[in-house]
């Protein structure tokens, strides 16, 4: 069985720590604790190792999140990966702060990643991991608060939620969405 695990972020160090980067950072968690290292490739940066006889691929897409599609259907088709195989963590304005939802389907609710995701691959019905980053942000000011770094707090809180969200990674992997969604979603 293959799995294509999809980190949402933007590349450039200007966004390395923000919101938005939240799938990055929690792809290069896991990425460091299977101890498989990253490397440059056609529309993203990918990874791979072995879990309980699963092939897991890792992508971070290098085409900027409102481009991200570009690289999940490249992937997706390069692999051989069905959709229901394949799960995209996403930051999430709508939830708070580390609260993690898996969905095996949904609208993009604004995120312009999803909606690039939809455009290319072809609807709604791909697995997704919304990871709350919360609503903190007066009115008109979401844009800023997404591309916005990680308050100190935050900072020291963001580990325990990234190691949630690997354990529901690898939980999709083995038992599937239904269970996960059972034994996770908050």
């Amino acid at each position: 069985m293959k799995y294509l695990i999809v980190g949402l972020g933007n590349i450039g160090p200007e966004y390395e720590l923000t919101r938005h980067n939240v799938g990055f950072l929690t792809m290069d968690r896991l990425a460091d604790k299977q101890r498989v290292e990253w490397k440059s490739d056609r529309l993203a940066f990918t990874s791979h190792f072995k879990y309980k006889s699963r092939q897991i691929y890792l992508i971070k897409p290098t085409t900027y999140m409102n481009l991200c599609g570009k690289a999940v259907n490249y992937w997706m088709k390069e692999l051989n990966i069905p959709k229901e195989n394949i799960l995209v963590i996403v930051d999430d304005v709508a939830l708070p702060f580390g609260s993690l939802r898996m969905r095996g389907k949904g609208s993009a609710a604004g995120h312009n990643g999803l909606k690039n995701i939809e455009a290319i691959c072809g609807g709604q019905d791909y697995p997704r991991l919304r990871f709350g980053i919360g609503d903190d942000f007066p009115k008109g000011k979401q844009v800023e608060y997404v591309l916005g770094r990680w308050s100190q707090k935050e900072i020291d809180e963001l580990p325990i939620f990234m190691d949630k969200a690997i354990e529901m990674i690898l939980s999709f992997c083995t038992v599937g969405i239904n269970m996960t969604m059972t034994q996770f979603n908050d």
